[in-house]
C-alpha cells in the first residue's frame, strides 16, 4: 500500500496531476478542490493515496490529508459507491460539509454531487451517520495550539459535549461552536454561553 507520495508537481489535469518522485512519475487522480488548492506545476506537493487494484488497471486516487483520505474510504464503505463516484462527491462537497451533512441527516446538500440521487445520499447517512462525528468536524478548525492540548481546542470540545447533553444534535452543536470568535482565550463556559447564543436566536 502508497500511504503517501511526496515529490514534484509535473502535471496538473482536470481530475488528475502527475508527481514526479525518486524518478517514477504518479497518474494520480484528485478531488476539484483539491486540485484548486495545490502550488504551480514544478513545486514540492506531498499527496494522501488511494491504491485502486482491479484485474484490468492500477489506479490511485489522491488527498491533501489524512480526513480527507479517511472520508473517501468511508465513503467506499457505503452500498454502491465506487472510487470514482466517492471522488466526485468529494469534489462538490468539502470533507467537513459532508460529514455535518451525514450528522444532521442533510439529503438535499449530499444530492448537490454530480451522479448523487435522494436514495443514494439516504443510504450515504444511514451507513455512515455512526462512523461521523462532531468532534472530527471541530478538529478541523481548531488552531495548532489546540491541536497540541491548547485552551482553545479543549473549551471548544466540553462546549459541544455540554451542548449535545442538552439535547441538541451533534451537527448543532458543531456548527454553532463553530461561530464562537475569540475562542482561543475563553473557557469552556464562556464558549457554551457563547454557543447558545447561535441556538437561540
Amino acid at each position: 500500500m502508497i500511504s503517501y507520495i511526496k515529490g514534484m508537481l509535473v502535471e496538473k489535469e482536470e481530475d488528475r496531476i502527475v508527481v514526479e518522485a525518486g524518478s517514477i512519475g504518479y497518474d494520480i487522480y484528485v478531488p476539484l478542490s483539491f486540485l484548486a488548492s495545490l502550488p504551480p506545476v514544478g513545486e514540492e506537493v506531498q499527496v494522501y493515496t488511494y491504491l485502486q487494484v482491479r484485474e484490468d488497471a492500477v489506479t490511485l486516487y489522491g488527498f491533501p490529508g489524512r480526513q480527507d483520505l479517511k472520508m473517501f474510504r468511508q465513503l467506499l464503505g457505503v452500498t454502491g459507491i465506487g472510487p470514482r463516484g466517492a471522488l466526485g462527491i468529494l469534489s462538490a462537497l468539502q470533507p467537513d460539509q459532508l460529514r455535518v451533512a451525514i450528522l444532521s441527516g442533510d439529503v438535499k446538500t449530499i444530492t448537490r454531487a454530480p451522479g448523487v440521487g435522494a436514495r443514494t445520499a439516504q443510504r450515504i447517512i444511514l451507513d455512515l451517520k455512526d462512523r461521523v462525528s462532531a468532534e472530527e468536524v471541530l478538529d478541523s478548525f481548531r488552531p495548532a495550539e489546540a491541536a497540541a492540548g491548547g485552551v482553545d481546542g479543549q473549551s471548544r470540545k466540553e462546549a459541544a459535549d455540554a451542548l449535545v447533553a442538552l439535547g441538541y444534535s451533534a451537527s448543532e452543536a458543531a456548527a454553532a461552536v463553530r461561530r464562537v470568535e475569540g475562542a482561543e482565550s475563553m473557557t469552556a463556559e464562556e464558549v457554551l454561553k457563547a454557543s447558545l447564543k447561535y441556538m437561540l436566536f
